[in-house]
């Protein structure tokens, strides 16, 4: 079964805001995040590499308080929404779940950490243990994946999407920026 795996890495001695490096299976550059620094409400920016001339993909939270925040994720070459990232508040305290909608804003998806223990294990002992995400889609299959490696000094998260997922590698692709920038940070 032939997949799709990227792997985002956090730029280190980036002093204000976050910047991301987006790299494929083959270990190119393939997209540049910045993030910028004391924005109350989110916008995240990705563009093809670090000139920041050709933007790609563009993530804006929809409000300023982050706990069930919704965060549109457009089409940087078309101006489209294809879909938005919903974070289950609640629901995220214990285990950090996130809901994936498409253009219409009807879910198409589940984003959850990998197990309730885990999840507790890391909100006591930090970044020791890695974050995993599995996304599943309506009928319960995993479509995709969000794995942290272990390095606890550059954050890297590992973007695996199974052949044959039915939803836009773009949107996939934002949500794993998204996971990085927003959960990431909490580390």
């Amino acid at each position: 079964m032939a997949q799709a795996q990227f792997l985002i890495r956090r730029k280190i001695f980036k002093f204000f805001g976050a910047a991301f490096h987006i790299y494929n299976a083959n270990e190119e550059v393939i997209g540049y995040c910045k993030q910028k620094a004391f924005k109350l409400k989110e916008d995240i920016r990705v563009y093809t590499d670090e000139t920041l001339q050709t933007e790609y993909l563009q993530i804006h939270a929809r409000s300023i308080i982050d706990f069930s925040a919704a965060y549109d994720v457009i089409d940087g070459a078309t101006g489209e929404r294809i879909g938005v990232m919903r974070r289950k508040g609640w629901a995220s305290m214990l285990r950090d779940s996130w809901e994936m909608l498409d253009a219409r804003e009807q879910v198409i998806g589940q984003i959850q950490e990998d197990s309730m223990l885990g999840a507790l294990l890391r909100r006591l002992l930090s970044n020791l243990i890695p974050q995993a995400f599995h996304l599943t889609d309506q009928d319960g299959v995993e479509v995709a994946r969000f794995k942290q490696n272990f390095n606890p000094f550059v954050y890297k998260l590992g973007v695996t999407i199974s052949d044959g997922c039915p939803h836009n590698p773009l949107l996939i692709l934002g949500a794993g920026v998204l996971i990085a920038a927003i959960e990431g940070r909490q580390k």
